[in-house]
C-alpha cells in the first residue's frame, strides 16, 4: 500500500469547488482574528450539503496551500515527497491553491499540460470558509514573492508596503471532503504565510480529517500579530489531526 511507505522531506474550476450552504445544515465557530480587513465568515468545518466524490479508483491527491508558480507541485512529481509510481492504481491529481496573481499564469499553464490531473486554483486564498478578503503582495521577486499573505502585519507584506488585491477565499475542509476518497494517499501541504492559524483549528473540527494522510506544515509563528493563545490554538489543533492519524512531520521550505 503507498501509504505504509517512508516519504521524504522534501478538469475541476474553482467554482466546481463550492455549494450552496444552508445555514441550517452547518457547524461553525469564531475564526481567530489576525487581519487588517476581517474575512466576513466563519469556520465551516462541516456541512451535510457537500458531495462527496463520485471517483470510483483511489489515486494520490496532492493539495498544495501557498502554490506559488508550482515550485513545489515540481518537487511532488519529481519523486520528492515520495515515488509517484506507487500511488493507488498508479494515478494521482494535484491541486494547486495561490492567492497571488502573480502566478496565475504559470498555474493555469500546469492545469493545461497536465489535464484532469493538475486544477488550478489560481487567485485563491487557502482559508476555513467563503468569501472575500485582502491579501498582501510581496514585491520581492528574488525570494519568489514568497511573504505574500493575508495578515497585514507580515514582514515581507509591511516590506512591500502593504500592496493588496482582493481574492476569493477556499474552504480547505470543502475541498477535501468533496474531493478525497478514503482510500486515497492524500498530502496536504501548508505554507500560508500565518493563515495556518485560522485553518488548522476549523480542519481539526472536520469529523473526517483523518482523509488527510500527511500533512507539510509550515509554522510562521514569528509574525507580530500571532499570539501565545493563537500559538496553542494550533499546538491543541495539530494533537487532536494527529489523534485522527493525520502524519505531522517537521517541515520548511526554503523556495
Amino acid at each position: 500500500m503507498f501509504r505504509s511507505l517512508p516519504f521524504l522531506f522534501g478538469a475541476v474550476s474553482a467554482a466546481n469547488l463550492r455549494s450552496n450552504v444552508s445555514q441550517s445544515l452547518v457547524h461553525q465557530t469564531s475564526a481567530l482574528s489576525f487581519y487588517q480587513e476581517e474575512p466576513q465568515c466563519q469556520c465551516m468545518a462541516n456541512n451535510a450539503a457537500w458531495k462527496k466524490t463520485t471517483r470510483e479508483e483511489a489515486k494520490c491527491i496532492f493539495i498544495d496551500l501557498g502554490a506559488a508558480d508550482g515550485n513545489t507541485f515540481a518537487k511532488f512529481i519529481e519523486n520528492d515527497y515520495g515515488p509517484v509510481k506507487n500511488c493507488p492504481s498508479g494515478k494521482w491529481e494535484a491541486f494547486l491553491v495561490e492567492a497571488n496573481p502573480q502566478f496565475t499564469k504559470e498555474l493555469n499553464a500546469l492545469q493545461e499540460n497536465f489535464p484532469g490531473q493538475v486544477h488550478s486554483l489560481a487567485e485563491h486564498a487557502a482559508f476555513s470558509c467563503e468569501g472575500t478578503t485582502s491579501f498582501f503582495i510581496d514585491a520581492d521577486a528574488s525570494h519568489n514573492h514568497w511573504g505574500s499573505s493575508l495578515m497585514s502585519d507580515a514582514p515581507d507584506a509591511v516590506k512591500s508596503g502593504k500592496v493588496k488585491v482582493t481574492v476569493p477565499m477556499l474552504n480547505v475542509v470543502q475541498l477535501i471532503a468533496e474531493h478525497v476518497r478514503p482510500d486515497d494517499w492524500v498530502m496536504l501541504k501548508v505554507d500560508i504565510e500565518g493563515a495556518e492559524y485560522n485553518l488548522l483549528p476549523c480542519l481539526a473540527q472536520f469529523k473526517e480529517a483523518g482523509l488527510v494522510d500527511r500533512m507539510y506544515l509550515e509554522e510562521h509563528w514569528w509574525f507580530p500579530s500571532i499570539t501565545e493563545k493563537s500559538k496553542s490554538a494550533l499546538a491543541e489543533s495539530k494533537k487532536n489531526l494527529m489523534s485522527m492519524h493525520v502524519d505531522i512531520p517537521k517541515y520548511y521550505s526554503a523556495s
